[in-house]
Order: structure tokens, then sequence, then C-alpha cells
């Protein structure tokens, strides 16, 4: 078996593979790590075949459906993953087979409803269900404490206390454990009573995953990131320079027009001199009577950059062709010191 680990802060994902059959699944795939997992493929001369997740991770953002465009192959989840985009779902005990690898599904709900181990081999990757010193929270979408601990106690824990662990998560640095490890040293593991474990499970006053809400969106839905809209805005639209605009405005020629597309009060409080305001909630409503001239040159603005890229790109979509956007945005234009005007353009 060819085994290789991805980590991403306290993220792990794991790409496995038959030499013989040159066959890969990647398990747990992480969006920012896309290019890294077809490296270690190459590296290893393997085709990677499936894309798995173990559950619908609410921390960050699963890379299986970008992956899967890129490569043509099937995204594989449980059977009560709510995901539209999942491929082949699976059921408890079913398996996938790859060249002569076979990863055996247990379905083990708890941390959330569609959560699974996959045991291959000596190793037993365990999601969310069982952390090395610690099991999946419980507190989010479709959490049950009660199945959490039938999961552990009457199926994952019953393995071969031989298997290697190997979680979605390692916060400790250890890379992996063993199942007799954890019976025997993990503390959540101790409370053996289930209305004791239960208990525990519904105090631990845990904080909230950052971008949780966007995180369930895109990977339940199979919705894009604010950071792939972003991104693939920013590759269809040029940029422009504070200094260059500075530079333009000081030469009092009217060649381009600027377009704040803020909120009204952060408008008037300061814009840049003589910036036309169309708030970017407007912008699509608005334009045929605010921007009647197609091939007019249009520099668009905001207060960071993030929003008047978006909308750049929604003006080249509608046909206005030489909009470009500002590298940056109002914060950084009164930063470098440059004119600010305040109230209305006359």
């Amino acid at each position: 078996m060819i085994f290789e680990t991805v980590t991403t802060g306290g993220c792990r994902s794991y790409l496995i593979g038959c030499e013989e059959a040159c066959a890969a699944a990647v398990i747990d795939p992480e969006l920012s790590k896309i290019e890294r997992y077809i490296a270690l493929a190459a590296k290893d001369g393997l085709r990677i075949r499936y894309l798995v997740d173990t559950h619908t991770h609410a921390d960050h953002f699963s890379g299986t459906q970008q992956l899967a465009k890129q490569l043509g192959v099937q995204i594989v989840m449980h059977a009560l993953s709510p995901a539209p985009y999942v491929d082949l779902k699976l059921q408890d005990g079913e398996m996938l087979a790859i060249g002569k690898l076979r990863l055996h599904a247990l379905h083990t709900p708890g941390h959330t409803r569609d959560s699974m181990c996959l045991q291959v081999g000596d190793k037993v990757f365990t999601g969310d269900t069982l952390l090395i010193g610690g099991t999946g929270r419980t507190d989010l979408p479709s959490g049950d404490a009660g199945a959490l601990y039938d999961s552990l106690f009457g199926k994952l824990l019953k393995l071969d206390p031989a298997l290697l662990v190997f979680p979605a998560h390692d916060y400790k640095g250890k890379g992996h454990s063993t199942i007799g490890q954890e019976i025997a040293e993990n503390p959540r593991l101790q409370k053996r009573n289930r209305d004791e474990f239960i208990e525990m499970m519904h105090n631990l006053n845990l904080s909230m995953p950052t971008h949780i809400t966007e995180a369930l969106r895109t990977n339940m839905s199979g919705g894009k990131t604010v950071a792939q809209m972003l991104a693939e805005a920013a590759a269809i639209v040029p940029f422009m320079s504070l200094a260059e605009l500075q530079r333009r405005i000081a030469d009092g020629t009217h060649e381009v027009l600027v377009l704040d597309v803020r909120e009204r009060d952060a408008y008037e409080e300061a814009h840049i001199p003589g910036a036309k305001w169309l708030p970017r909630g407007q912008l699509e409503l608005r334009v045929n009577d605010e921007l009647t001239d197609p091939t007019r040159r249009i520099l668009v603005y905001c207060d960071f950059g993030r929003v008047s890229t978006l909308a750049t790109a929604t003006l080249r979509q509608m046909g206005f062709r030489q909009a470009v956007a500002l590298d940056g945005g109002m914060k950084a234009w009164r930063e470098s010191g440059y004119a600010v005007n305040c109230g209305k353009e006359p």
C-alpha cells in the first residue's frame, strides 16, 4: 500500500494507493491542497479514482468537488450524506475496491448523521468519530451524543486493538494512534457508561468552528465558497493600482469613470474625488440607467477590494469590457494619504 498524509493546520487528509493497479483514493481532501494531492499521486505513479469524505465537514471546505471536476472521478460518502453532488453512496458494511485494496465502510453516526470510518489493511480512517485523545463533538447539526456512544463502544472500539487510527483531525501532533491505545488512554473513552458519556458530551462547551455556516453550506449543497467566487472573479478582471489612479486624477483627465459600489453612508462619509455612487446591491437593476456607455472605461472600488472585484466581474459579464477593479480599496486609499471628498458629488 502506498500511503501519504497531507496536513492543513489541524486537518488531516490521506492518499492511499495500490501500487500494482496504479490506483488511489483521497480521504477527506481539503480545498486548499488540491494541487498537493495531484502532485503526490503523480509522484507515486497513481491515478486517483475515488474522493472520499468521511462525513459532512463543518470546520473546513471539502476539496472533493474541485478535484472531481479536474480529474473526472467519483465522489464517495455515506448513504445518509445530504450532498447532491455525491456519485457513490456507501452503506454500512460495503466497500470500495482500489486495485487489491479494500476500503470497508463502517457507519458511525454521532459527530454527524452521515459519519463513517474506513478500514483498510492495518489502518482505520476514523474521520471525526474518534480522534487521538478525543472524539468528534456532537453539538453541530445532526450530531447525537447517544449515537456517538453506540458507534464507538458498539462498533469501532470492537475492532482489532492493533489497528492504526488515522483521524480527520489531529490537534496533538501525534499523527496516529491505535484502537488499543485510545481505549486505554483517551479521556473521553473512560466514560464507559452511556448516560455518563452523553452527559459529558453535552457539557463540553466548545466554541464554534470558524466559517461553520459557509463550510456547511458549501459542503452540503455543492455551492461555492466566497474565496472561490473571489478567485474566479479576479481571474477575469484587470486591476489598476492606487498610485496609477491617483496619477490620472491629478492629471485632470476624465478617461476613467470611477465607480464607488459601497453603501450610501460610506460613500458620503468619504470617497475618491469625482467618484460616481452605485451600490453593489443595485448594480444589475440600475446599470442601464446609470452606465449608458458600455465602451466607457470604468474603475470600480469598495472598502477593501473584494466587493469591487465581484462587481467588476459582473460588469464585464454584462458587456462593460473595459471595467477594471482598484487593487485595494478605500481603506488603502486613505492610508496612502490620497485626497478624499465628502458628501454627494455635484
